[in-house]
């Protein structure tokens, strides 16, 4: 099994920047890639941005050229640093892991923009 703790989230201004961390313990030799998705109310679960072991990295269309994903493998930590917020930006951040044989999500850090 694997477990992913979330934090750093909280209110910012728009414009304003925050970052994310996700810290995996438990199976980590078993992930095949780390993400993040968002989930605001009334709105799609949206797959924000997502990086692989071999280091692929992709992105929404939303955050494009505003978020970035990276990772620490000595501290088992992934990232999501996110500049240039937005007031849509407004939802609870879950870290991800897929893996070989289940799929785990964090429990999740609420991220609000506004001023």
């Amino acid at each position: 099994q694997v477990q992913l703790v979330e934090s750093g989230g909280g209110l910012v201004q728009p414009g304003g920047s925050l970052r994310l961390s996700c810290a995996a313990s438990g199976s980590i030799s078993s992930i095949n890639g780390i993400g993040w998705y968002r989930q605001a109310p009334g709105v799609l679960r949206e797959l924000v941005a997502h990086i692989t072991t071999g280091g692929s990295i992709n992105y929404a269309e939303s955050v494009k050229g505003r978020f970035t994903i990276s990772r620490d493998n000595a501290k088992n930590t992934v990232y999501l640093q996110m500049n240039s917020l937005k007031p849509e930006d407004t939802a609870v951040y879950y870290c991800t892991a897929d893996c070989r044989d289940d799929f785990y999500w964090g429990q999740g850090a609420q991220v609000t923009v506004s001023s």
